[in-house]
């Protein structure tokens, strides 16, 4: 009932009362006549009632009642019920809806029976849910459902986001110059990107018209993740780094000493020796055991991946590129040995301050991240898990969904190009957002810091298969 219609009710009552006591009236004027006495209820053992009030009561009693009444002037109107004050009209509205509510059960018993029957939908909910999370762990196991739980996860944050994180221009195409030299006489196509020597950096950038860039640290690098490469000074005049005959390597992807990562090895011919084109590493040594040769070694390393050797070559994939191309199953776009240069995919993201950056891949280890991203395996590389020639890259694991290479937001660099702390070799640190419904976009190393002391993301080394991981990341300009 709602509060209008109870005030109008209070507004009728003195109205039906009246009408009632009216009728009233007669019935005694009936009753009288046949010598019954009744009082102001109808009963038949007081005063008579003249109109709204006793007769003893109306100005001249009884008589005076009749005559007028029969005159047609009686004053003997209804008086207006007295009006309530507000206080009143609540506290009797009140009343109503107490004696609404303890229709046919108290107040407390309804309590109890609303709270038991919210108990049931919440036992019934239970075990609903119980039920569902039996089924959904019949013939799958924990693992299984663990990842099936962090696939719908992933779901509701991109649908909490309408659509993954666009980045423009999130993987471009990048065409680098080949070089070729010799492994054990056949050939090996490379590439170099970078050098620990700011010398060396230069006379390649000038020779192959393309930036190789200064990464100090890889001077720090231990000699079990170097590889020999041998650089001539003289002799045959040919496309060497240096003017002669083409570099000889010592390794290639497959073996377990392969390293892109190359110590500088300088082979000089003797004076009045007979130079010619060595393609081996055995013919150098027997040519430096009879004194024709001098190796002179460098404290310089550089960064030349291999492309194309012998029995193989880096994957090769086939697609257009568009801001939200797939990270892995491959990092090379075309190989052209005519024209002698590798189109890799390049990656976008950010340097220690936030400004872009873009990285290619040429080797990881271990195998199984290599595999994934379709680049060669360098189980060499391990040995830099804690050395200085390896800096460290964030790379997120939940989140926003993005360009990253685990399905996330991009990665963040400790290094960029021109710092006096970048490197190409890379230790992976895996950043988890504790609440992913918490994510926010992170672009800087203060902002995992700030976000890591604040608790909202947990920050942890990489080791994929158990085991150390080093990926080699050249940091490029790709529009160069």
């Amino acid at each position: 009932m709602n509060k209008n219609t109870k005030r109008g009710l209070y507004i009728m009552l003195p109205l039906i009362a009246a009408a009632l006591l009216a009728g009233q009236a007669g019935d005694a004027a009936a009753l009288k006549a046949s010598g019954t006495s009744v009082n102001s209820y109808g009963s038949a053992t007081a005063n008579v009632v003249c109109g709204d009030r006793l007769c003893s009561e109306y100005p001249g009693g009884r008589a005076a009642f009749e005559e007028a009444m029969r005159a047609g002037t009686s004053t003997a109107e209804p008086e207006p019920e007295p009006a309530m004050s507000d206080d009143e009209a609540t506290d009797e509205m009140e009343s109503m809806d107490s004696m609404e509510a303890m229709d046919g059960e108290s107040m407390e018993d309804r309590s109890m029976k609303d709270k038991a029957m919210e108990d049931k939908a919440m036992k019934d909910r239970s075990m609903k849910d119980k039920a569902m999370e039996d089924k959904a762990m019949d013939g799958e196991s924990m693992e299984d459902k663990s990842m099936k739980d962090r696939s719908m996860k992933d779901k509701a944050m991109k649908d909490k986001y309408g659509k993954k994180l666009t980045l423009a221009r999130a993987s471009v195409p990048a065409t680098i110059p080949m070089h070729m030299g010799y492994y054990e006489g056949e050939s090996v196509y490379y590439i170099i990107t970078d050098s620990s020597d700011e010398t060396h950096a230069s006379v390649v950038t000038q020779m192959q018209g393309w930036n190789v860039e200064v990464a100090p640290p890889l001077a720090q690098a231990p000699e079990s993740a170097l590889s020999p490469v041998y650089f001539f000074t003289n002799g045959v005049e040919g496309d060497g780094v240096h003017g002669y005959q083409s570099q000889v390597f010592a390794t290639v992807p497959g073996q377990d000493g392969y390293s892109a990562l190359t110590s500088h090895v300088h082979v000089t011919w003797a004076d009045g020796a007979d130079a010619s084109v060595l393609t081996s590493e055995e013919d150098i040594m027997d040519a430096a055991d009879d004194g024709t040769l001098v190796l002179t070694q460098l404290p310089v390393v550089m960064n030349m991946p291999h492309i194309v050797w012998p029995g193989g070559q880096m994957k090769v994939i086939d697609r257009e590129l568009s801001d939200d191309s797939p990270y892995g199953e491959g990092q090379v776009l075309d190989i052209d040995t005519d024209a002698m240069e590798v189109t890799f995919v390049a990656h976008r993201g950010w340097g220690p301050d936030g400004r872009t950056i873009y990285y290619i891949v040429t080797d990881a280890t271990p195998s199984g991240p290599a595999e994934a991203m379709g680049v060669v395996s360098t189980p060499s590389s391990a040995s830099l898990i804690t050395n200085a020639a390896a800096v460290d890259l964030y790379q997120f694991r939940n989140g926003l969904a993005g360009p990253g290479p685990l399905g996330f937001q991009p990665g963040i660099a400790t290094g960029a190009l021109g710092d006096e702390n970048y490197s190409p070799m890379w230790r992976i640190f895996v950043v988890g957002w504790n609440n992913p419904y918490d994510a926010a976009l992170l672009e800087t190393i203060d902002d995992i810091n700030a976000y890591r002391e604040a608790g909202l993301i947990s920050v942890e080394l990489a080791r994929p298969m158990d085991s150390d991981h080093i990926v080699n990341c050249p940091f490029i300009d790709p529009f160069q």
